[in-house]
């Protein structure tokens, strides 16, 4: 039985997802909200939403089935919890929640209540997670007992247009939010291959010097002065994880932001820009064309420019030959499909989840694996890299 759901925030992200819920079969309407009237009216004329709401809290308290949460990130945990109260499904952008007591609510919630609860991680299905995760259960690995995950993105790539949308007048004062508080598009594709809590963390942050003057202690609404962190994680089985959250770095973004390496006691999986490698003690095999996302033949530039306002920023594309497509909606092949060929198959698994009423890929456990560590991350940054525990709610119930 198809469900509605109504998206709160009409911003660049959200412009991506709005579109695969209207094309999904199983949606039967989608509705919209913003403070802002301009945006909502903007979003009801581009895509023929005839629902407008003037608050997520008016949102709430429709008939609307579901909502999906594609506001300022340091917002999600709060509406997540007000909609999950509110008896609707919910999917959210990432991050989870800014505070593990916010994700702890979540948790609370999504159990009392049995509804679904999904976080929007890419790196899921980054076409190298996607990979490591064949690859570590083929015992291609052996031990697998340290990884990397790098998220390096730079403020010139999209983060200052974005910060100004989200933030108003005062955007600078939000632009400053800590990098490690955003850990998912590292840490997620790492956990999601290798499967191992992490318990404990040490992580150093790099004082930011840009002119811009962002990253200011004073100015940050979170008092954050960290432009950079890097963390160093010990997980349940007892392997190491080293998560880089970069903002001020010469990389290039728009080729890959997100970047893995697995290193086994068999193998190792390592990545670079535009390289991806698997590696034994004996040989050394180029996976890159596997691993290469390119867009489908029914998806033309004209088309994609009706959906995505910076083409480069949301790495308009379509697939990789590991994407499983066969379980997509008809018509996604049409339309934009960012982040390494991700938003279709995240879109595709929140509404499975909810009409099968099954666990999605990423449930609100797997979330919180994916977003506590690096909370934990910036506090032990605060403490001039203290080794900190990690606390951990444990796994989603079958």
């Amino acid at each position: 039985m198809a469900f509605s759901i109504g998206i709160i925030g009409a911003g660049e992200f959200a412009e991506q997802f709005v579109p695969l819920f209207q094309l999904h079969p199983d949606i039967s309407d989608v509705a919209i909200a913003d403070l802002i009237p301009e945006r909502r009216e903007d979003y009801a004329k581009r895509f023929g939403i005839e629902r407008v709401f003037a608050s997520a809290d008016e949102m709430f308290n429709s008939d609307l089935d579901a909502v999906g949460i594609f506001t300022q990130r340091w917002t999600h945990g709060e509406l997540a919890v007000k909609a999950l109260r509110a008896g609707k499904h919910v999917y959210s952008a990432v991050p989870m929640a800014y505070s593990t007591t916010e994700i702890g609510q979540i948790i609370a919630e999504v159990r009392r209540s049995g509804l679904v609860y999904m976080m929007g991680e890419t790196s899921y299905y980054n076409p190298a997670a996607i990979y490591g995760r064949q690859r570590q259960q083929d015992g291609g690995f052996g031990r697998l007992f340290y990884a990397e995950g790098d998220y390096v993105h730079d403020m010139d790539h999209g983060f200052y247009t974005a910060f100004q949308r989200g933030g108003g007048e005062n955007w600078r004062g939000t632009a400053s939010y800590p990098p490690m508080h955003y850990p998912t598009h590292s840490l997620g594709g790492v956990l999601s291959v290798t499967q191992d809590p992490i318990t404990s963390v040490s992580c150093l942050g790099v004082e930011d010097d840009h002119p811009d003057g962002i990253f200011n202690r004073e100015l940050s609404i979170f008092g954050n002065s960290f432009s950079n962190q890097t963390a160093l994680f010990q997980t349940k089985s007892g392997g190491a994880v080293r998560i880089n959250e970069m903002r001020r770095v010469g990389y290039p973004t728009h080729i890959r932001e997100s970047r893995f390496r697995f290193f086994g006691t068999e193998a190792v999986f390592e990545q670079t820009a535009r390289v991806s490698a698997w590696q034994t003690k004996h040989t050394y095999e180029d996976v890159s064309d596997l691993l290469q996302v390119r867009p489908t033949a029914q998806l033309t530039a004209e088309r994609a420019a009706v959906f995505a306002a910076d083409v480069k920023r949301v790495f308009l594309g379509g697939y990789s030959p590991l994407h499983d497509r066969s379980r997509l909606p008809q018509g996604y092949d049409a339309i934009p499909n960012g982040h390494e060929g991700s938003h279709h198959f995240l879109a595709a698994d929140f509404v499975e989840a909810v009409i099968t009423r099954t666990m999605p890929s990423v449930n609100a456990w797997v979330a919180a694996r994916f977003t506590v560590p690096g909370i934990l991350a910036h506090d032990s940054s605060l403490a001039g890299g203290e080794r900190l525990m990690v606390p951990d709610f444990g796994d989603a119930p079958v």
